[in-house]
């Protein structure tokens, strides 16, 4: 294949599947903008990794194994971050507001409750409808794993965003 085939090969990839790394990349993270650099993070590290990721079983799984570990590396990195700032901030005293029902009915506020593996594998497989044995090749896990923490993780969501429903019900009912 010559190195303008390569190219050609590798764009007609981009244009099919970039918005959907993208998508992946924001349900995982949550952040819009980070999504957008994510999927182009991927793309350059799948660039440099072409002629490996055609020769796989899926180049598309491929990428999304990326995308989900550029943005598990995202969340520690902000975790991080966020606990020097809490640190820094920790010797002013304390307040706490009381939720806001209706912000937190959101699924996406749901879904960040998961941890990492959780949220990826439900994400995975209903966001973007793929086959177990997929997930698992995008995560570097077990079929079982996927089975397992998909499992787990919609019984929280479901526990989570039913328990919300009925606490916004009884919020309207008694204003």
């Amino acid at each position: 294949m010559t190195e303008d085939e390569r190219a050609a090969d590798f764009y007609a990839f981009f244009e099919r599947h970039h918005a959907e790394l993208s998508r992946l990349a924001y349900l995982l993270t949550g952040e819009a903008d980070a999504a957008d650099d994510l999927a182009a993070d991927a793309m350059v590290a799948l660039w440099h990794r072409w002629d490996r990721a055609r020769r796989a079983d899926s180049a598309a799984a491929y990428a999304r194994g990326i995308v989900a570990n550029l943005a598990r590396s995202r969340i520690r990195s902000t975790v991080r971050e966020r606990r020097r700032v809490l640190l820094f901030w920790s010797h002013r005293p304390e307040r706490t507001d009381g939720p806001d029902i209706a912000a937190v009915m959101d699924v996406r506020a749901a879904l960040d409750t998961l941890p990492f593996r959780k949220r990826a594998c439900v994400v995975l497989r209903h966001a973007f409808d793929l086959s177990e044995k997929d997930t698992a090749a995008a995560l570097g896990i077990s079929v079982g794993t996927v089975k397992s923490q998909t499992s787990k993780g919609t019984a929280e969501l479901q526990r989570l965003l039913g328990a919300r429903a009925a606490d916004e019900l009884v919020g309207r009912g008694s204003r």
